[in-house]
């Protein structure tokens, strides 16, 4: 049986070989400091850069009960990666977070802490309220992501501040209901987890947190992103 809270951390990659080995280390020194019981679970879509390999050596130092490796054949995606972790964690909490060490570790207890003082089913990394931030983006990338979680708040009245934030806690079964209840793929994904949090009446609590823009490797929002989030935009106020 799992220890009473024990917390997986779902790290989904695609070419991330040079950051695997900074966030894995990092995450272990934050959460082994604060003293809690935790695995990482990494959900390779079969990046052709060896991001596996490096993960299989990780796995010979940290050990195998604290690197979980379930890759899979493709690029199957976000919301599927997450199902697919889900399946294999062994925590009772489940974090979500980039692997491009845009998300900082060190917020982690914080998640945790705020979670606990109030039981609350979800908790969401924000760039927009407190000190949270963002760095490494310049000024046109901040206004699309100001201006479209501006125009979400004012369509969805989500009780969040940042909607498209992929940094997140959750309690598992709230999150395996709130995945299954999802329709929106990719960059929409995130946004919809949140007003579903609101729509089925979870609690939910934010942590400010500072975005850095990734270090190594290519970014995944192009103009196809923005496009497909204004139709998942539409659709969520819709449908919601």
């Amino acid at each position: 049986m799992a220890p009473k809270n024990m917390y997986s951390i779902l790290l989904p990659t695609y070419n991330e070989k040079e950051n695997l080995p900074i966030i894995i280390w990092l995450i272990i020194k934050y959460l082994t400091e604060s003293g809690y019981e935790f695995e990482v679970i990494v959900i390779d879509d079969a990046s052709p850069d060896g991001t596996l390999d490096v993960a299989k050596q990780l796995q010979k130092i940290y050990g195998s009960d604290k690197i979980v490796l379930r890759p899979r054949s493709g690029k199957l995606g976000l919301g599927t990666a997450y199902i697919h972790g889900i399946q294999h964690a062994k925590g009772n909490f489940v974090i979500i977070m980039d692997a491009d060490l845009s998300h900082h570790p060190k917020f982690i207890p914080e998640f945790i802490r705020k979670q606990k003082e109030n039981d609350l089913d979800v908790v969401s990394g924000t760039r927009y309220t407190g000190s949270g931030g963002v760095y490494g983006w310049d000024v046109k990338r901040k206004l699309i992501s100001r201006g479209a979680n501006y125009l979400a708040q004012i369509l969805l009245r989500p009780g969040a501040s940042d909607l498209t934030g992929s940094f997140r806690l959750y309690k598992k079964d709230v999150l395996e209901r709130l995945i299954k209840s999802c329709v929106s793929k990719g960059y929409v994904f995130q946004m919809e987890m949140i007003v579903r949090t609101r729509q089925f009446g979870y609690s939910l609590g934010e942590v400010p947190i500072t975005f850095v823009d990734r270090v190594y490797g290519e970014s995944k929002l192009g103009g196809t992103e923005v496009i497909s989030y204004a139709m998942g935009l539409l659709y969520l106020f819709a449908t919601t």
